[in-house]
């Protein structure tokens, strides 16, 4: 009997161990008018999506990563704890989207993104730049936007 209940506990501590919490999603790009881009046009590889707890000390507050060409990301193994999380997909040249999501000790969250282009016309442009000082960007004016904690 004693070698049944071992047995038991193992399998269950793996299906625990295959259970850590994670964050995990899509990306998926769309123009002004709400459609989707197709990939072969622009990937959505490269996106950043930061994930940030807004419920756990400093050290573990925040990380990121990036999507691949399907837009598909998913938060580094044993990374995420319980707690809420902020989580924000950014790109240069697309509206910036947030979502809070709440991860529970065993939980897992599917997020899905649709980041819409931001239209020619409303971007920032540098003109009649004298020196390289004049061509600095503000991170703010190409949709890059540093954690909040």
């Amino acid at each position: 009997m004693n070698y049944a209940k071992t047995i038991l506990f193992a399998v269950m501590m793996l299906a625990v161990g295959a259970c850590s919490p994670k964050i995990y999603g899509t990306v998926q790009l769309i123009d002004a008018n709400l459609q989707p881009i197709p990939p072969v046009k622009e990937s959505p590889q490269g996106t950043v999506v930061n994930m940030i707890n807004t419920t756990t000390t400093l050290d573990k507050a925040s990380g990121a990563v990036i999507s691949d060409g399907e837009g598909k990301f998913k938060s580094a193994k044993d990374y995420i704890i319980p707690g809420l999380y902020k989580v924000e997909a950014n790109r240069i040249g697309y509206m910036t989207e947030t979502q809070t999501v709440k991860i529970t000790k065993f939980g897992s969250k599917k997020v899905e993104f649709k980041l819409k282009k931001i239209p020619e016309g409303s971007r920032k442009t540098i003109e009649g730049s004298k020196s390289d000082e004049d061509k600095i960007v503000n991170p703010g004016e190409v949709n890059i936007q540093p954690p909040t904690m």
